[in-house]
């Protein structure tokens, strides 16, 4: 075979290998938009990145779960104080709770409106060290999801009115990891 042949059939199986790579990774979606922007989508809203841009799966009995924002607001707004299910939400840091119980506590803004927020607990009990959250950083989780307007069980209400923990590595059998990505960095273990 020639030179040129050889090379010809090179760059054809680097484009089908490339092609191939980015159909089976979720690759080639717009970049995520900057605070302010909105989604291009027709996601949630402002400073809704666009897809899940950590590339990380998350499980919901064994299923993959999406980035769901619009879901997650929608049980904050309409379900019963301590309704439960599984949420992947991807959005900014809007606020930092004070520490009062050891863990993190944070607010994620997910939505078009002020008030489209969901707090995040992340106990650095079940996986590594994370920096205290600056307001304006891009972030996802999954884990699970409860409904918080009312205390209930000994903790007070969440100051967004729900909440997602168990955002770390499971050591319940049967109960799916979860994770937080902090710019890009991931907490919590898988």
């Amino acid at each position: 075979m020639s030179r040129n042949a050889l090379v010809t059939l090179g760059l054809i199986l680097c484009v089908n290998l490339s092609a191939s790579a980015r159909h089976h990774s979720g690759g080639g979606q717009a970049p995520a938009p900057q605070p302010g922007q909105g989604s291009s989508n027709g996601g949630s809203g402002v400073g809704q990145p666009v897809g899940n841009s950590s590339g990380l799966e998350c499980f919901s009995q064994g299923q993959v779960l999406p980035v769901d924002d619009a879901q997650v607001l929608q049980w904050r707004n309409s379900t019963p104080n301590q309704f439960r299910s599984r949420g992947h939400i991807q959005g900014y840091v809007d606020e930092v709770f004070d520490d009062a119980t050891g863990h993190h506590h944070f607010s994620a803004r997910i939505g078009n409106n002020p008030e489209d927020h969901v707090e995040i607990i992340y106990n650095e009990g079940f996986g590594i060290a994370m920096p205290t959250p600056q307001v304006g950083e891009s972030v996802e989780a999954c884990g699970d999801y409860i409904t918080s307007n009312a205390p209930s069980g000994g903790y007070p209400a969440s100051p967004d009115g729900a909440l997602i923990h168990w955002v770390h590595k499971s050591d319940t059998p049967n109960h799916d990891n979860g994770f937080v990505v902090l710019s890009g960095v991931v907490y919590g273990g898988l």
